[in-house]
């Protein structure tokens, strides 16, 4: 799903483009979209938007009379400018929110509709659809520290929970491991201080990279290649290939719909981490190295 890196792109791609607009109508396709209905969809329509806001993976549309638009991408939803009214397919097309000049496309790939749209008012309302999570690019060691240690869990959990930080989920998580060199397993409270200290430069490292990247692709364009795999990832997505450090084969943990990708050599001094359907399948014979699995 679009994490930190992603929505900070899409945010600043919107500002020059609906900031100080009136959004003129909001057409909706799916009956699941719609989370809200007090105050009614309707009472957007008309409205100036005057603010763009972050709140951990959403998107925060605020317009006149402090009314709230907040999207949730989920997994599957991207965001789409069109310069035409565009007609809408029940597809993949979840809601068009119409301007003077150009329309805002909301679409969700597959079948599962998780994409929400909530409609509030108020800071209260706002402040209550935000996870809590601390802003990783404006907190200090310290504060980083106290909410990492706050619980102890792997450390491919607490990165990932958007109770703990903001913004960070399966795909960064992942990446920002494996600058730090740490394991996905790792336990938060077991860390030394020089870990934790390198843990948090690497998250800092990889979410201001990955902006900059993004940045750099859409140019004054409108993002449209929002993807959670990318060749430029080190072991995100790349099961099965060598990692860019080292050449080892990067291997990965699946739990139900997550997939963790870590590289063996440079995260888990050499060994390799149940997975837990092969390693269950294969029980005695799940080899304990990569020395073993490349043999």
């Amino acid at each position: 799903m679009p994490e930190l890196p992603d929505v900070t792109v899409y945010l600043e791609a919107l500002e020059p483009r609906v900031l100080g607009k009136v959004l003129r109508q909001v057409r909706v396709v799916s009956p699941f979209l719609l989370r809200t209905c007090d105050p009614p969809l309707e009472a957007a329509e008309g409205k100036t938007v005057r603010q763009l806001r972050r709140i951990g993976k959403r998107i925060a549309l605020g317009l006149d009379d402090d009314l709230w638009l907040i999207l949730h991408l989920m997994i599957a939803g991207r965001l789409h400018w069109k310069t035409r009214r565009p007609a809408l397919s029940r597809k993949v097309d979840l809601a068009a929110f119409d301007f003077n000049d150009a329309t805002l496309l909301l679409t969700e790939a597959g079948t599962k509709r998780r994409a929400s749209l909530h409609v509030v008012s108020g800071a209260a309302a706002v402040a209550a659809l935000d996870p809590g999570g601390l802003e990783v690019l404006d907190c200090s060691l310290a504060e980083f520290r106290a909410a990492l240690v706050a619980g102890n869990h792997t450390l491919k959990r607490v990165l990932s929970s958007p109770r703990v930080f903001s913004g960070i989920g399966n795909a960064y998580s992942d990446e920002i491991l494996h600058r730090a060199r740490l394991s996905p397993l790792a336990r938060s409270q077991q860390l030394t201080e020089e870990a934790i200290a390198r843990l948090y430069a690497a998250v800092r490292d990889t979410m201001n990279l990955w902006i900059d990247r993004l940045r750099k692709e859409a140019g004054t364009n409108f993002p449209e290649n929002v993807t959670a795999f990318r060749v430029e990832m080190a072991v995100h997505g790349r099961y099965g290939r060598p990692c860019p450090d080292c050449d080892t084969t990067v291997q990965r943990i699946r739990y139900a719909e997550n997939e963790t990708n870590y590289c063996p050599r440079c995260q888990t001094d050499g060994k390799l981490l149940a997975d837990r359907s092969l390693s269950r399948l294969l029980k005695e014979d799940w080899p304990k190295t990569i020395d073993e699995w490349e043999r």
